[in-house]
């Protein structure tokens, strides 16, 4: 279909904060993912330095263990996420999280960790997050509604990638004046804004979809994404950027440590100037109206020639610079697929979507992980970036050959699919209650 439709008019860059509930989980969690990002610098650096002799297959598991429980739980933790309220959920997960770092924060503070302790902490952030991720997801549209929903999920990659800009940054300069003790402590605390900002909400003012109850909630999310090719298509895009493109908690200290050489101050500033270019896309993002498959399919075409450049990049500073497109186009593919499966999903099921997509673009990382870290070990790193530029070319060609078949670049939202099946009608005995 190739209908045409005035275009809408444009949304004001933070509309959303205009809403207080939103407001406050906005600024809790720009607090805390500053601490998430000086968190992951430290943690790599700390296994990547201090633990190993720069063992870049070190760095691979680190990051499988910590997205692997996403890959085998995620479908359930969209189960949890449309079961109970989504607020209560979140406080409960933001305090198990909070728990967790400071596990970790203490044992370096006392001179006592060991890689199978980062190995293990690594793998209960995961399942925590298996939980986490898709109700935090979906709890956006709780809090602003359909209208603003794309302007909320982009400012929550402003958020993050605020963050980005000063937590890598500043974590590089604690680990060489201090070592990564500092950053694990900073980390840990960072949690309690999100918790705070979360007990604070009004929940008069939240519109929660109806809790689903009954048997059968991962097979009905499953069979209503079998039923909706353009969703499918997303997932295989996002999997594919997930997987192979997006690994640079272990390309940047590749890169940093073995080609140019340079200390942690340098390469946590990698991280922050990669987020100029995140920040400038979530920044437009929250801008747009409404996600459409032409600029999902652009960003990813530019992220496959970026990333390709990236690793022929001959000196570190080219290196930096070059990472300011790769970001852009990177954020922008995430943030579009983000807004185009919340929009085009149907609320009732939207957190089993939700997770089903977070398992997809997250749980491929136990895989792409010790890929690429081997493939820096065996190679060079260097090509742990030009793999992800070739899988994500590959999955450019795939969605270019998708909108030319059906002559449509548009993304419908989920009131205009009532062809496709609500939430797929289930068996007497696994319907669910209302």
């Amino acid at each position: 279909m190739s209908t045409s439709t005035s275009a809408p008019a444009r949304t004001s860059t933070f509309a959303s904060l205009k809403v207080r509930n939103y407001k406050l989980f906005f600024y809790g969690g720009l607090l805390s993912n500053t601490g998430t990002w000086m968190g992951r610098v430290a943690q790599t650096w700390l296994v990547l330095t201090i633990l190993t002799d720069n063992s870049a297959t070190a760095v691979g598991y680190l990051a499988a263990l910590q997205f692997l429980p996403m890959a085998l739980l995620g479908p359930w933790g969209g189960a949890v996420a449309d079961r109970f309220p989504k607020r209560t959920i979140l406080i409960w997960t933001q305090v198990f999280l909070f728990i967790n770092a400071g596990i970790l924060a203490l044992l370096v503070l006392t001179n006592t960790t060991e890689l199978w302790h980062v190995y293990a902490l690594a793998l209960m952030l995961g399942a925590i997050s298996a939980v986490d991720n898709p109700t935090r997801q979906a709890f956006a549209s709780e809090m602003v509604g359909p209208d603003l929903l794309p302007n909320a999920v982009g400012l929550n990659s402003a958020s993050f990638n605020g963050a980005r800009l000063v937590g890598p940054a500043l974590a590089g300069v604690l680990i060489a004046l201090w070592g990564v003790g500092p950053a694990m402590v900073i980390n840990a605390v960072s949690f309690l804004p999100v918790i705070i900002a979360l007990v604070a909400m009004n929940p008069a003012e939240l519109t929660p979809a109806p809790l689903r109850r009954g048997r059968g909630a991962v097979r009905e999310g499953l069979r209503y994404v079998a039923g909706r090719p353009d969703i499918q298509l997303i997932m295989f895009i996002v999997f594919m950027l997930g997987t192979f493109g997006m690994n640079f908690q272990i390309t940047n200290a590749l890169m940093a440590t073995e080609v140019y050489d340079v200390g942690a101050d340098a390469y946590g500033a990698l991280g922050s100037i990669m987020a100029i270019g995140s920040l400038s896309a979530a920044l437009m993002a929250a801008r747009r109206p409404r996600p459409r498959l032409s600029m999902l399919l652009g960003a990813l075409g530019g992220f496959a020639v970026s990333t390709t450049l990236l690793a022929l990049a001959p000196t570190y500073l080219t290196f930096a610079i070059m990472l300011v497109p790769v970001g852009l186009t990177a954020l922008t593919v995430m943030t579009t697929a983000n807004a185009s499966v919340q929009l085009t999903t149907e609320p009732a099921v939207r957190g089993r979507v939700m997770a089903l997509y977070m398992t997809i673009f997250l749980g491929g990382t136990p895989l792409g992980s010790p890929v690429i870290g081997w493939i820096g070990d065996a190679w060079g790193a260097r090509w742990t970036l030009l793999i992800g530029g070739i899988a994500t070319g590959i999955a450019f060609a795939v969605g270019m050959f998708y909108a030319l078949r059906n002559n449509d670049w548009r993304l419908p939202s989920w009131r205009e699919l009532r062809g496709y099946p609500d939430p797929v009608p289930l068996d007497a005995d696994e319907a669910p209650a209302r």
